[in-house]
């Protein structure tokens, strides 16, 4: 359905017209048009010209004489057709106004010429209508919301593929906006990013790359590990050359040779002091005592005594050359070794920072080795340092050597290690960039998987990979149908063809003309004619069984709008519920035909629901008073009926452009013309300021107020008597010649066709229209009663 004419310009007197500015409601909505519409307009302000704009839709362009026009029709589906589009468009439209006329009767303009011939499906072949309806039963019913047989199949694929391709369209236009804002965006995007992912030129395309490299089978994630491992690389600046530890050269063999030669070295047993060999610390105390007293006392400090030379003697024997020299090279040996345990302590004193990042773990791992391996070794040489001690206080006594644990080697191996670490770390200068480089990859891939896990990128895609396949097979279905419905189609039209019959359209308007019109002497006869062989059928216009000549203007009226009523039923139309515009068809009918219009137009189409949307136009307010009755019935989807929408317009001109408005209650509601020529004569009694939105009452007033005053007086005064209006106001009878005066000059011109080029007396008018409002007041039930028809509170 038509929902608004959204703009038209240049196009006679619509210039500039914007429906949403003017199509609006007392709270400033915006209507629109319904399945019903009744259009109000007197003559000239527009009617035609807006039924053109719908006819152009039709037949797909435009008459070449408007000069640059332009106008935009919306539909339902908010889709909208200009002055550009409509040689393209294929829409369902029929429309009756004068273009149509004289495009198919063109009689009207040439006696000579003829009817342009129609036809109506005919009945004289059975066999072809049986095969004509079960190919349409194939087909089924296009009715919106109603669909059968192969439309509904053709409705079905096109919902399943709609609600799939939307959903899907949406689905991935979510999955894009993440794609796009973790590539480029401000705050998450990889491209802003470029310290940790090296890459300013970041772009989805690249995003999509790194996504195929992470879902592949061969990408292995990175743990948190790894992960800082990276970022510290990225943080690392060329580092300066790490100098290597001093030689340690152990001595742990050489000690072990040594200690065994001296704890196993014998020393002689005789003249020794037997009491002192069986007790170490008692022999260590002489000892000591020996060394303070020899060649400096005599006199035991100790006892007071004197010591013999007996004694000295025995002390000398005790204390030889031998056992002074072993104990001599105990004591050194013990020395060496206590050299290497602090110096094997004291060696591996490290700093990891002055390695590159990627070397840490392993400083941290050969520092804590060497501690423990030190431990252990320096352990050993203090077993080692032991049992020496104990044969220098045993002297004369051999110790057999216990052979501690050689972890001399696997210290070596930890410096040999460590000097290696010293050399790739220096070496790693060079390599820094690239490393670096990686580093980034990696960290860049690594937040590319876990994107994809946090968006379940791999379901999401197999998701629309399905929905595609699925919108792929609803596409070709749908395809498949339409093809299948289209074939159907121009199988029945080609089975219509042998069925056609031209003389059933004319049987039709004699129809109508008769049972609507009560017309039985004017009729159209269809004749065929053969040229080579060829069948033509043209229409004649016949009056009691000739061809008929000067019609009248109501005759040719009540032929063209017949002629379109049937040709509604055509092979080209029926089935087929067009959007029908109807402009006044009654522009020069007596009263009775009026009504029959309205019922031809009740009964075969408001009646038939054969249509998708219907325009009425007309300038007769007799004939609006009809309109307001039609009404068209609407199958609910649960079975029920309801009245159609229905919405009333009014099309006002105001000097040379026109617009469209929604109708005023009191004419919608309560109109006739005498209502309305009382509501023109008081809006221009109110007038105070005269501007663009009121100058056209003044331009009507002259037709108004003598309309309006003959009718008024004809009920107030009905002898027939020629001084009804000196009658009405009285003795005073400058206010009658006043008005007497305008109502005729204005209105038809009189006395001076130059009246026409000469402004209207604004003041004049307004007079006038006050003198008779005020007049109208004497009356106060009937003045309010008129108030209240146009939607006055008195």
């Amino acid at each position: 359905m038509i929902k608004k004419i959204k703009n038209i310009n240049n196009l006679a007197v619509f210039q500039d017209f914007d429906w949403d500015n003017s199509v609006i409601n007392n709270n400033r909505q915006i209507m629109r048009f319904e399945r019903m519409n009744i259009l109000y307009g007197r003559n000239y302000a527009g009617k035609t010209t807006l039924s053109r704009i719908v006819r152009a839709i039709e037949i797909g362009r435009i008459s070449e004489k408007y000069d640059s026009p332009s106008f935009s029709v919306m539909f339902d589906d908010d889709s909208t057709i200009n002055q550009d589009q409509i040689a393209n468009v294929q829409k369902n439209i029929r429309v009756f106004n004068e273009d149509f006329v004289r495009d198919n009767l063109r009689f009207i303009i040439d006696p000579e010429d003829n009817v342009k011939s129609f036809a109506v499906l005919g009945d004289d072949n059975n066999a072809l209508e049986e095969e004509i309806a079960i190919l349409s039963n194939e087909i089924g019913s296009n009715e919106e919301n109603k669909e059968t047989g192969l439309y509904k199949r053709l409705r079905d694929f096109k919902t399943i593929y709609t609600e799939i391709k939307s959903a899907n369209d949406q689905f991935a236009s979510s999955l894009d906006r993440q794609l796009s804002e973790k590539a480029t965006g401000r705050n998450t995007g990889i491209k802003y990013k470029t310290n940790k992912f090296g890459d300013q030129n970041y772009n989805i395309s690249k995003l999509r790359t790194d996504i195929r490299k992470v879902m592949s089978g061969s990408y292995n994630s990175l743990d948190d590990d790894k992960k800082a491992e990276h970022e510290l690389m990225l943080k690392e600046q060329v580092k300066s050359t790490i100098p290597l530890l001093p030689t340690l050269s152990l001595q742990w063999e050489q000690f072990c040779v040594e200690a065994e030669e001296l704890l196993s070295q014998k020393i002689g047993s005789s003249d020794k002091i037997i009491e002192l060999l069986r007790e170490v610390s008692l022999n260590e105390w002489v000892k000591q005592g020996y060394e303070l007293h020899k060649d400096k006392k005599e006199i035991c400090m100790f006892c007071g005594e004197k010591v013999s030379d007996e004694r000295w003697s025995i002390l000398h024997k005790h204390f030889d050359d031998e056992s002074r020299i072993l104990e001599q090279k105990i004591g050194k040996l013990i020395k060496k070794i206590e050299t290497e345990l602090q110096t094997v302590q004291k060696l591996f004193v490290t700093n990891k920072n002055l390695f590159y990042s990627n070397f840490h773990k392993e400083i941290e791992k050969l520092t804590e080795s060497y501690s423990e391996i030190s431990s252990r070794y320096n352990e050993q040489l203090e077993i080692l340092k032991e049992q020496l001690s104990r044969r220098k206080e045993a002297i004369t006594e051999t110790i057999p050597l216990v052979r501690p644990f050689d972890c001399s080697q696997e210290l070596r191996m930890i410096l040999d290690s460590y000097e290696h670490c010293c050399i790739q770390s220096n070496d790693f200068t060079g390599s820094l960039a690239s490393e670096q480089a990686n580093a980034r990859e990696a960290l860049r891939l690594q937040e590319v998987y876990d994107f994809c896990l946090t968006t379940n990128y791999s379901e999401s895609m197999e998701a629309i990979s399905e929905n595609t396949k699925k919108i792929e097979e609803a596409k070709r279905e749908f395809d498949r149908t339409r093809k299948e419905i289209h074939r159907l189609e121009e199988l029945i039209i080609n089975k219509k063809r042998q069925l056609n019959d031209e003389e059933k359209g004319a049987l039709l308007v004699n129809k109508y003309l008769t049972d609507f019109f009560g017309h039985d002497f004017l009729s159209l006869k269809a004749i065929e004619d053969n040229n080579n062989g060829e069948k033509k059928v043209r229409f004649e216009i016949v009056r009691n069984g000739r061809r008929a000549y000067h019609l009248s203007e109501g005759e040719c009226s009540l032929i063209s709008f017949c002629y379109f009523v049937a040709k509604l039923n055509d092979i080209n139309t029926r089935g087929l519920k067009p959007i029908i515009w109807i402009d006044d068809p009654i522009s020069s009918l007596d009263g009775n035909h009026i009504f029959f219009v309205y019922s031809l137009i009740a009964a075969e189409i408001a009646g038939t629901g054969a249509f998708e949307q219907l325009f009425v136009s007309t300038h007769n307010l007799d004939f609006l008073k009809y309109l307001r009755r039609l009404n068209s019935l609407e199958i609910q989807p649960n079975g029920k009926t309801k009245s159609c929408s229905k919405q009333y317009f009014v099309i006002n001109r105001q000097g040379h452009n026109s617009t469209l408005l929604l109708m005023p209650k009191y004419l919608k509601e309560f109109g006739t013309e005498f209502n309305y020529l009382f509501s023109c004569i008081q809006q221009c009694s109110c007038i105070e300021v005269v501007d663009d939105s009121n100058f056209h009452l003044f331009y009507n007033f002259g037709n108004n107020a003598r309309k309006f005053l003959e009718i008024y007086l004809y009920f107030k005064y009905p002898d027939f008597s020629e001084d009804k209006l000196e009658r009405f106001f009285g003795e005073d009878r400058v206010p009658s010649i006043l008005i007497d005066r305008i109502n005729n000059e204005y209105s038809h011109l009189q006395g001076s066709i130059e009246r026409a080029a000469m402004p209207v007396e604004v003041p004049e008018m307004v007079s006038t229209a006050r003198l008779i409002i005020d007049k109208v007041k004497e009356d106060a039930d009937q003045y309010t009663a008129l108030m209240k028809s146009i939607g006055i509170d008195a």
